[in-house]
């Protein structure tokens, strides 16, 4: 059984079946004058469209008031004498003076620095020991021991990749 009290065989009471026939009803009604409102609106439309297509064809230039009547033949006007233009002023010379460069002093070329010598080359192995010991490493690159903090870190640094953090793996 439901919370409401009736279940899904018993019908709902009597006054919420007369409410929504009721609101039926009125949405109805107002969806018909929607539905009219829509359709004035449209003949409207189409009344100023037409009106609009009539002021252009009788209007200047349209199909029933064409522009091609000859106009009225008008008296040309005197002819006006004109003083002679002013002497027109005299542009900038196109010349321009370009001033030579003094030549440049040869610089003097300084002697390279002396070329470090090189390292004296290692010893020829011996050709009685294995190819293993005959490599000696570069004491240049001694390698630094790892402390002891950085050796042991209990936790792993999280890592977040493109879509969020690496998921844990299956257990």
């Amino acid at each position: 059984m439901s919370r409401n009290g009736y279940g899904p065989q018993t019908q709902p009471p009597k006054y919420l079946n007369d409410f929504s026939k009721a609101l039926a009803v009125e949405v109805r009604i107002l969806l018909e004058e929607v539905g009219k409102l829509r359709d004035e609106r449209r003949a409207l439309q189409y009344e100023i469209a037409e009106l609009m297509q009539m002021k252009t064809k009788h209007g200047a230039g349209g199909e029933f008031a064409p522009d091609w009547r000859p106009k009225a033949p008008e008296a040309p006007p005197p002819p006006v004498i004109e003083a002679p233009p002013p002497a027109p002023t005299p542009a900038p010379p196109a010349w321009r003076v370009v001033h030579k460069r003094p030549e440049r002093k040869p610089r003097m070329i300084k002697a390279p620095p002396p070329a470090p010598t090189p390292a004296p080359a290692p010893p020829p192995p011996k050709p009685e020991l294995p190819a293993w010991a005959q490599w000696r490493p570069n004491p240049l690159l001694a390698p630094t021991p790892v402390p002891a903090a950085l050796a042991m870190s209990p936790a792993r640094p999280v890592r977040s990749g493109l879509f969020g953090p690496s998921t844990p793996p299956p257990k």
